[in-house]
């Protein structure tokens, strides 16, 4: 079958630079050798400098929304409160209902932040020990207030704080430890920019804490298992080894380009992309959340976006996303994240604006 790939500017997995790639091609090594743990000891202190946190940070060789289970299987003991406006809260809303999780949903529609005072009303009622928030909701472009919302639970000393960061971590600054995050958690395939298959996830000594109050009540990711492995630099299941040599790679990569000023690129290309879609469309969320590094743009124009994407890709060989959930149709979005520049998405919107008679 011949190449055929095009360049990706949809919210993941996105582009993969050739230098990572070809770290995971690195020759295998063994999970239980010497040259494993010293691997894993270089990946974690990157991780914790990434997050600004002193927390451990475990990999999880799965997608986020196992971690996100996960997450709910160990740091609930009474109730959890999860935000939810958008497709990837509402999944894992729905994911605490299956697993028989006691949880209930503060929900606002999908364009609308949540903010700290809806918190703040919900937690004062004292049923809950855990609030889940989706920082980037990735469905609908939204960046969620995080900060000044875990500056509200910090007012209950008992709620644990869990975190989806899924296309936030690596693209935008989170300050574990500073915040208060109890779990934070992101597969590699989005802001990280590698292939999809492993999740990172920091774990604070408060969420270890109710997770051995909790008792075991799964498997694979259950937190105290992972930490006994994690002390020695280890996991307890066989991880994927090749996306670890490659997330040393590309930790080596963000370092390089310094943390502030991947962030900056970050914030730069997300305005690019916002001025030009409030000059030829609207963005979907409310002004004053709208994302750093995916913009959901509403279709204004009544375009199809499906002939759109069908034409960006086989005329130019680029590939944006059409709207998800129930704002499918009615959006579209074009990520800015990861390992993409200024000049990647000035040419893509130079291509559309052609491909629209702009």
């Amino acid at each position: 079958m011949p190449n055929s790939h095009s360049k990706l500017f949809v919210p993941g997995p996105t582009e993969v630079r050739p230098e990572v790639l070809q770290a995971m091609a690195t020759p295998q090594i063994y999970h239980r050798a010497p040259e494993f743990s010293e691997l894993y000891g270089e990946v974690q202190p990157k991780l914790q400098k990434l997050l600004y946190t002193q927390n451990p940070v475990f990999l999880f060789t799965s997608s986020s929304t196992g971690v996100m289970e996960g997450s709910i299987l160990n740091c609930v003991k009474k109730k959890v409160l999860h935000t939810v406006n958008g497709a990837f809260s509402e999944r894992w809303y729905e994911i605490s209902k299956i697993c028989g999780v006691p949880c209930e949903a503060l929900t606002t529609p999908w364009n609308v932040a949540i903010k700290p005072e809806m918190v703040e009303e919900k937690l004062a009622s004292g049923e809950f020990d855990a609030v889940a928030v989706t920082y980037n909701e990735t469905s609908t472009g939204l960046l969620n207030p995080l900060a000044e919302i875990a500056q509200v639970i910090k007012k209950f000393p008992n709620v644990l704080l869990l975190v989806d960061a899924v296309s936030a971590m690596g693209g935008v600054k989170i300050e574990v430890d500073k915040w208060g995050v109890d779990v934070c958690l992101a597969g590699v395939q989005k802001c990280f920019a590698l292939p999809p298959g492993l999740t990172v996830c920091s774990v604070s000594e408060r969420a270890l804490a109710r997770a051995k109050e909790v008792g075991p009540r799964t498997y694979y990711w259950n937190f105290q298992e992972m930490l006994k492995y994690h002390q020695r630099h280890q996991t307890p299941a066989t991880p994927s080894i090749p996306h670890m040599f490659a997330l040393n790679v590309q930790l080596d990569a963000m370092f390089e380009e310094g943390l502030d000023r991947r962030f900056a690129r970050h914030e730069e290309m997300a305005k690019i992309v916002q001025d030009w879609a409030l000059k030829h469309f609207a963005i979907y969320p409310e002004k004053g959340y709208w994302s750093k590094t995916v913009t959901c743009i509403s279709n204004t124009r009544s375009i199809s976006v499906d002939q759109l994407s069908d034409t960006l890709v086989k005329e130019h060989g680029v590939l944006i996303s059409e709207g998800y959930g129930q704002i499918k149709g009615k959006t579209f979005r074009i990520a800015h994240m990861g390992d993409l520049t200024v000049p990647d998405i000035r040419g893509l919107l130079g291509t559309i604006n052609a491909t629209l008679g702009l």
